[in-house]
């Protein structure tokens, strides 16, 4: 890995598992583009009941930032949001997949195959 890579754990105890897949998806986006500059995971747990912290199944707040030339790419998943899932592992594959999607239209932008969006 060639990119400076931070991760937080925030309500949610560390996890060398869940370290080394968040490192194996974030060395994917790399070979993808090669302009990352950094990168940011932020994984929370939203407890809905503050009197039972250590509740099992609750849903992950996680917040993924890649730094490229020119910009910052942000993927969010909020457990307000309906479609999120309470496994870590889903929701690290959620999170990653929908920023391949950002990040391959980053590419694309960059060589010219896709026009950018007009802003309003």
């Amino acid at each position: 890995m060639q990119i400076p890579l931070q991760i937080t754990f925030h309500g949610v105890d560390h996890s060398d598992a869940v370290e080394t897949r968040i490192r194996e998806k974030v060395a994917k986006l790399e070979q993808l583009c090669d302009r990352i500059t950094s990168c940011r995971i932020v994984i929370e747990s939203h407890h809905r009941n503050t009197s039972n912290l250590h509740h099992k199944g609750e849903p992950f707040h996680i917040r993924l930032d890649i730094t490229v030339p020119g910009t910052e790419l942000v993927v969010k998943r909020d457990p307000k949001d309906s479609h999120v899932n309470e496994d870590i592992y889903v929701a690290l594959r959620e999170t990653f997949a929908s920023m391949e999607r950002q990040l391959k239209e980053y590419v694309e932008r960059m060589r010219g195959d896709v026009k950018a969006r007009a802003r309003a």
